[in-house]
């Protein structure tokens, strides 16, 4: 597939061709997403009548890569042997050199080796009256396109804004500019509309930046603002085809009838290529019609194939789980997210995967890779979020908390702590993993930002004695220093806690360190909580007497006074 590009008219208009008016069409066709057949009919005949002329070639060569999408690997091969036969052919030129670099980053390859070739394409056209505007739009263009790990933006913003001041007229290289704004993520969202509406000063009627402008809002769910935008560059061209299906997408799943007059204007203007009748497989599924869906599908793959269109296999996905049929769904989506390429890959895709994928037993692996997919490819946090949240809830549900507990933690990393509910998550998830170490520093951060729940306290104690069960490493102490510090601020209320602590505490001197000084100074705590006659006072008499008698003997002690009673408050 390809990507929707511009053309530098100037440049053209510096080359003599056979016939203006198929050089118009072409620009005019190709420029628009779904108009690339005649377009490149026209350019190959343009190649094949000039094959040595570098503006041709550069433009041919966009010819192959650009339209809807990234182009496929299949493409940039094509592409990069046109280059190559122009170079044995002995065409050297710098908007080449731009050219071959452009490639080099779709393919993913040395982005400081396809700056080397762009720095020399720039000095090689550089005259007393200073960089080829041409030239630097290019380069813009080659970092525009692609998806927003492809290229380096910031690094075209920056030819772009040269090229900019250079040439006042030329709306292109604010198009340009607004396309590698928008790579940079939401953030940038502001300067990619203040880009594209330069470009629409410049140009008034360049339905292109309209779109574009249209776009950036249906990312933010702005109805009013994407309605107008995609309807301002239907007036300024009424058979621009990408805003029709624009349209089309964003009612589908609202108002279906609506939706359908979109597609049909789409269909009209858009090029007659069977791969285009995808779009009316798409819309019998949002009609409900799940079987006709299915059957044009298998209809268009007959006639293209699913190499050409890659989407069929997502819509088969769509109908066969409007079907119930979960295993067809699911075989259908491994398909899709192994082949194709990211760039059509839509945020309800993921959606689909993950709730499909979930449904099939011992499949919560594939689940989560689904899940990290949509996370890494999704551009607004909130969504992220609740991916992650997702998945730490399929953890949970398959018990595995360590997993868990992980989701968790990075969903708080990326908004933060909203209130107590996180930290009971997190405390739960990582007590149940059984990190207690882990579950008693989260819970410190729990009593410390809600003193007043219990829930911070259990958990930190919970721990603390699961870390240390037969209180033989001792590590449970400090922890119960931390919880009797804060016990100690109503002993009333909370001495039956302090007693279980002082409880464990008592055990840990006599059985493990052998400190039967610390344990009588324990028991003397004991009788101060409960100084008066009952169950824990004598629990405390009767060991304080046992101790005390040990100390006199050589021999270790027996068991001091043996437990009192679960209504003593000691632990469980």
């Amino acid at each position: 597939m390809k990507k929707n590009f511009t053309f530098f008219l100037a440049a053209f208009l510096a080359v003599s061709f056979a016939s203006a008016q198929s050089l118009t069409d072409a620009i005019k066709l190709i420029d628009v997403n779904y108009k690339h057949n005649a377009a490149d009919d026209i350019f190959k005949k343009l190649y094949s009548n000039n094959p040595k002329d570098p503006d041709v070639i550069y433009w041919y060569v966009q010819s192959i890569i650009d339209g809807e999408g990234d182009p496929t690997p299949e493409e940039i091969s094509q592409a990069k042997q046109v280059i190559q036969k122009a170079l044995n052919d002995g065409v050297n030129a710098p908007i080449l050199w731009v050219a071959s670099g452009h490639l080099e980053i779709l393919e993913g390859g040395d982005i400081n080796s396809a700056k080397q070739k762009f720095e020399q394409a720039i000095t090689a056209t550089k005259t007393k009256k200073g960089e080829n505007p041409d030239i630097l739009n290019a380069i813009g263009k080659a970092n525009a396109d692609g998806g927003s790990k492809i290229g380096d933006p910031n690094y075209g913003i920056e030819k772009l804004k040269r090229a900019g001041e250079l040439n006042k007229t030329n709306a292109d290289i604010f198009l340009n500019m607004g396309l590698c704004y928008r790579k940079l993520g939401s953030d940038y969202g502001g300067e990619a509309v203040k880009a594209f509406q330069e470009a629409i000063y410049r140009d008034p009627k360049n339905a292109k930046a309209m779109f574009q402008i249209g776009r950036i809002y249906q990312s933010q769910n702005n109805k009013d603002a994407l309605e107008e935008n995609f309807n301002n560059a239907l007036k300024a061209d009424p058979t621009f085809a990408p805003a029709y299906l624009a349209l089309f997408n964003y009612y589908a799943d609202k108002d279906v009838n609506v939706a359908k007059g979109y597609l049909d204007d789409f269909l009209k203007y858009a090029d007659k290529d069977p791969k285009n009748d995808f779009f009316y497989a798409e819309y019998l599924f949002r009609a409900g019609k799940y079987s006709e869906s299915l059957a044009k599908a298998k209809e268009i793959e007959a006639a293209s194939g699913i190499k050409a269109v890659p989407r069929l296999n997502i819509l088969y996905a769509y109908d066969y789980d409007r079907l119930n049929d979960s295993v067809q769904a699911k075989t259908y989506i491994d398909k899709f997210f192994g082949n194709a390429p990211a760039s059509i890959i839509q945020p309800s895709d993921y959606d689909l995967a993950i709730k499909v994928s979930s449904r099939i037993p011992n499949s919560e692996a594939q689940t989560v890779k689904y899940i990290d997919l949509a996370i890494q490819n999704d551009t607004i946090k909130a969504n992220k979020i609740n991916y992650m949240n997702e998945a730490a809830s399929l953890m949970e549900k398959s018990k595995n908390y360590a997993e868990q507990l992980k989701w968790l933690q990075k969903a708080v990393a990326l908004k933060g702590v909203s209130g107590e509910l996180d930290y009971y998550k997190l405390a739960t998830a990582s007590f149940n993993a059984k990190d207690y170490m882990q579950t008693m520093s989260i819970s410190k951060d729990y009593i410390n930002a809600f003193p007043d729940k219990t829930q911070g306290y259990s958990y930190f104690k919970r721990a603390a004695l699961a870390a240390d069960p037969d209180t033989s490493k001792g590590i449970a102490l400090d922890a119960l220093d931390v919880l009797d510090s804060i016990y100690s601020k109503d002993k009333v209320k909370n001495k039956k806690e302090i007693f279980k602590n002082l409880f464990f505490r008592l055990n840990y001197y006599v059985y493990q360190s052998k400190e039967l000084e610390k344990g009588v100074t324990v028991t003397d705590k004991m009788l101060e909580l409960y100084p008066e006659p009952g169950e824990e006072n004598k629990y405390a008499q009767d060991t304080k007497a046992t101790l005390i008698a040990g100390l006199s003997k050589p021999k270790s002690p027996g068991k001091p006074g043996g437990r009192p009673s679960h209504n003593s408050g000691s632990p469980k």
